[in-house]
């Protein structure tokens, strides 16, 4: 896989749709909370997957900025970066 931010938040939206409560509309710039109807612990337990998938560690102050797919990507990529 490569780390790319498209390809991350393909990954996680790939992630997303796995759920059948996930609209299946969904792309990059869905709200997490707004448009996946997803709880503050809903978003704990989707990104502790995710980190468990890349083997990284999202900081709780990164995750308070994160609201789309896609900043989700953003973020993961420059963990990943790092």
């Amino acid at each position: 896989m490569t780390d790319s931010v498209a390809d991350l938040a393909e990954m996680i939206t790939q992630k997303l749709l796995a759920n059948p409560k996930v609209p299946r509309d969904i792309n990059g710039n869905s709200r997490i909370v707004e448009d996946l109807a997803f709880d503050s612990l809903a978003v704990m337990n989707f990104v502790m997957e995710i980190e468990d998938t890349l083997d990284v560690s999202v900081p709780l102050d990164k995750l308070a900025d994160i609201r789309t797919i896609n900043d989700l990507a953003a973020c993961l990529h420059d963990i990943k970066a790092q």
